[in-house]
């Protein structure tokens, strides 16, 4: 046992003087490794990362939420529904909810407008996130004027910031009185955007679905459950559109990869025939080969992945951050939470490691099994 790892300890040395021999040649190969493993490894954790986010913040979301549908569009909901729909059986609270985008064309931004279900300002005051504050450029105690359907200003009196803590969740937040949103888009008082229901029995949500749609059949139920597999397919959709814009340069780094590994150079194939000429074993010579792809395989994977973790999780993933949050004009700032999904980093590692350290294999069984005479004359 002991003479074996020797003999393992002994050909790592060798196999890591061979590749500091040939050090321009592997440093580049190392570093356009370490480019790629970066660039998928940095999709992967974003992905994942928005996701886990996403379900985070859809764990206080209602259980159901109610629409009204006209002519295929979203519609607003009478606010009689709501005692109805309370009145099925199962059904615990049902809440009128009302929220809405708001446009500002000197800004060129979109503002969420939201009336929350108790009474948070008074009329003629609003609450915002950090980033409406920087747009409009407004602190605590300013008159922010917003335009009305009816192209009226309305003069509303900030009263509160949102910490930047909150910005995954209230960075272009607008909350304001019931008596504001109303005039702000001239909605009758008998109208709601949508109903958030509430149901005792988790199990019992598709049964109480289906009898909403049954006495209400110009409503959309939408479950928290669909919410969350609609947002992991965005994700999911934005992550795939960037690995296909990203395939010519995998494909890139595939043939070169293959080109370097399967490739053995004259001055290559020459130490082998030397290393078997002074009784280097074939065996032997393919654990050398075997160190060397591990070395600058895993090497790569290992630098790539953590300088991915940095990337996504202490800088954001500024390099793709529009890509993947969307193409809004206020962006929330937030740091990600560190979420890696093991399952992935192991489809990463043997997509990427195995298929470079077998490809160092092949050809030098080949050059193994040459004469070691016609191999060092070559």
């Amino acid at each position: 046992m002991k003479t074996s790892l020797n003999r393992h300890r002994n050909i790592i040395d060798f196999a890591l003087s061979s590749l500091l021999r040939r050090k321009m040649k592997n440093f580049s190969l190392l570093a356009v490794y370490t480019l790629i493993i970066f660039v998928i490894a940095s999709l992967l954790f974003f992905v994942n990362a928005l996701k886990r986010e996403a379900a985070l913040v859809l764990a206080d979301a209602p259980d159901m939420v109610v629409q009204r549908l006209m002519a295929g569009r979203h519609d607003l909901i009478p606010a009689a529904y709501a005692e109805k729909i309370r009145a099925l059986p199962g059904v615990s609270t049902v809440t009128p909810r009302l929220w809405g985008y708001y446009y500002d064309p000197v800004f060129g931004a979109n503002y969420t407008l939201t009336v929350p279900p108790r009474p948070a300002v008074e009329p003629g005051n609003i609450l915002v996130g950090a980033e409406v504050s920087l747009n409009q450029r407004v602190r605590v105690g300013d008159m922010v004027a917003f335009r009305t359907s009816a192209h009226i200003p309305l003069l509303l009196t900030v009263k509160g910031i949102y910490p930047a803590a909150s910005n995954l969740v209230a960075a272009d937040l607008v909350v304001m009185s019931p008596e504001d949103f109303q005039a702000m888009f001239n909605l009758p008082a008998d109208r709601a955007t949508d109903l958030a229901v509430t149901v005792a029995n988790p199990r019992e949500l598709a049964t109480v679905a289906a009898k909403i749609v049954e006495f209400f059949p110009d409503t959309r139920p939408i479950l928290k459950s669909e919410m969350l597999r609609t947002y992991d397919a965005i994700f999911d959709w934005r992550g795939g559109m960037m690995v296909v814009i990203l395939t010519a340069a995998v494909l890139s780094f595939v043939i070169f990869a293959w080109d370097k590994a399967t490739g053995l150079s004259a001055e290559e194939r020459r130490e082998i025939g030397i290393l078997k000429s002074i009784g280097w074993e074939t065996a032997d010579v393919l654990y050398l080969k075997f160190w060397e792809g591990i070395v600058i395989s895993l090497s790569a994977f290992l630098l790539g992945g953590l300088l991915a973790y940095g990337h996504v999780f202490f800088f954001s993933a500024s390099l793709f951050e529009h890509a993947l949050k969307g193409w809004a004009v206020l962006y929330p700032k937030f740091k990600l939470v560190p979420a890696v999904d093991s399952y992935h980093l192991a489809v990463l590692f043997f997509l990427t490691v195995l298929p470079y350290t077998v490809a160092t294999i092949v050809p030098a069984w080949l050059a193994a099994t040459v004469d070691p005479d016609a191999a060092m004359r070559s």
